[in-house]
């Protein structure tokens, strides 16, 4: 009876010496369940605006087609980022993914690098309200007091109901040529629309 005791109460203690030999685990840092910033390249807020948009350009115009779903799509005419300082109106057309609800689009221009003009000051504004069935639009700069200076303008774009800081979605640039390069640069603007009701 007593072997068997001690037989007993030697193999009770073998699981406890068994767990006191087995290495504790260190706890792994939240952040290794992440994406590694390595990994993921950063948004670029200075850059032409991705995501919803999949693809968009300044142009000297814009036409409307009938889309794949026989729809209106918008299309540019003269795609380019160098104008001349006589165009009427700086356009930006774009195309969107699918999206599930209606939005606005919104374009702010700024003097970049304009000689004689605040790079923060606002000077020129459009917008455009995206419908649900709309998978493309544009929006239209037309120049301060009614000519453009040569230099380099920048646009923010921005998505939403209004403009606020959340909204930038990115940025757009384009340069006014200096008037001694107008005369050999390409054709004046082809749009013959300027409203954005359809």
């Amino acid at each position: 009876m007593a072997i068997a005791t001690v037989a007993a109460m030697t193999l009770s203690a073998l699981p406890a010496l068994r767990a006191a030999e087995l290495p504790i685990t260190k706890n792994s840092p939240i952040p290794d369940f992440q994406n590694r910033a390595q990994d993921v390249a950063p948004y670029d807020f200075d850059a032409p605006p991705q995501g919803l948009f999949r693809t968009i350009t300044t142009a000297e115009g814009f036409d409307e087609e009938l889309g794949f779903h026989r729809t209106h799509e918008i299309v540019p005419v003269k795609p380019t980022d160098r104008f001349r300082s006589d165009t009427p109106a700086v356009f930006i057309v774009f195309h969107l993914h699918q999206h599930y609800q209606g939005f606005q689009v919104f374009g702010r221009c700024f003097p970049e690098a304009v000689a004689g003009l605040d790079p923060t000051m606002v000077i020129g504004q459009d917008a455009m309200h995206i419908a649900l069935e709309d998978d493309s639009g544009y929006l239209t700069l037309s120049p301060p007091q009614g000519a453009w200076k040569p230099g380099r303008y920048k646009v923010e774009i921005h998505v939403g109901e209004q403009i606020s800081e959340m909204s930038l979605m990115g940025t757009m640039r384009f340069t006014i040529a200096p008037r001694q390069e107008n005369s050999g640069t390409g054709a004046k603007g082809e749009n013959r629309e300027t409203g954005k009701t359809r």
